[in-house]
């Protein structure tokens, strides 16, 4: 897409929204944020965003009609806070209906889906490739919304003509989380010397750099006619497992919490590896930072955030 591109972003001030909205400005794109929350990390979006619920079908009113492309990122995304509270996962659907009906009635015809790894489930294997997804495998209430947000998207796509990416992220971590995600989670107690606690001690998960996800949905915008209605998974491909994350943070934080491995929560995954040769090969994504050097970035910026 040119950047004469209008572009409606939803989730616009949290973790992810945050940077491509940074980013997507950066790159000349006319962009507009849409989030229930002010963004505190960067309050000069905030001029550039509405304030609304998109649960509320009337708070959609609000945005301009001559959007081209929507980015929609909102969702209830920590799995285990769903599995407690699984009213949330309903609402990452109802959300998801109310952006693609706002898409269908007013004509835009374009749209990426933040999907996420958890469709997959516990598959194992070596790597996990975009085809791998069984409703069989659904462990949680989290993966639920997504896969249906996905099952929604490809409808709208047949029924009313609307062209989508769909990307599946896994496991962002960096700047603008100061979330119970685990390597925020990790950095907080490590520096105040707490015991951490890893649910699984053969856990093993890909890490995806804040930057690297970004890029991969910059491409997605950038390469839309050719990527579209395709899934991708963007993730670094590369799993580590959680123990030893925790001994790499422990180490670089000069910490002495113990570290202490417990059972696997109900509605989590025990491996996951992304095979990402598809965003390869059509949209030239290369995960750039390695988890050492975005572990030593994600520290940087939780110290910054810390005393600033």
């Amino acid at each position: 897409m040119n950047k004469e591109t209008r572009i409606l972003l939803t989730g616009s001030s949290g973790m992810i929204g945050t940077r491509v909205f940074e980013v997507l400005l950066r790159e000349g794109y006319e962009v507009i944020g849409f989030d229930r929350k002010k963004n505190h990390w960067v309050p000069a979006l905030n001029e550039l965003t509405i304030q609304g619920d998109l649960l509320k079908k009337k708070d959609l009113q609000n945005v301009p009609t001559d959007i081209d492309l929507i980015i929609h990122l909102a969702a209830n995304a920590r799995v285990y806070n769903l599995v407690v509270e699984p009213d949330l996962a309903l609402e990452n659907i109802v959300t998801t209906h109310h952006v693609l009906e706002f898409a269908k009635t007013r004509d835009i015809p374009n749209i990426i889906f933040a999907g996420s790894r958890e469709v997959y489930g516990n598959k194992g294997g070596a790597r996990v490739r975009e085809k791998d997804v069984d409703l069989s495998r659904c462990e949680s209430p989290y993966a639920a919304s997504k896969m249906s947000g996905e099952a929604l998207v490809q409808a709208f796509s047949a029924c009313y003509e609307l062209s989508f990416i769909i990307f599946r992220f896994s496991n962002v971590y960096g700047r603008y989380d100061t979330s119970d995600r685990f390597i925020p989670l990790l950095i907080r107690n490590m520096r105040k010397n707490k015991d951490v606690y890893i649910y699984g001690e053969e856990k093993v998960l890909d890490f995806t750099y804040i930057d690297d996800c970004v890029d991969g949905i910059l491409r997605g915008v950038k390469r839309f006619s050719r990527a579209k209605n395709r899934t991708f998974n963007i993730a670094s491909g590369k799993g580590v497992q959680l123990c030893a994350l925790g001994d790499l943070l422990k180490i670089k934080l000069e910490s002495t919490s113990r570290i202490i491995a417990k059972s696997i929560r109900a509605g989590e995954v025990l491996r996951y590896v992304a095979d990402i040769s598809q965003a390869q090969e059509v949209l030239g994504y290369q995960p750039r930072t390695s988890l050492e050097k975005g572990i030593d970035a994600a520290i940087q910026w939780y110290t910054y955030e810390r005393t600033s």
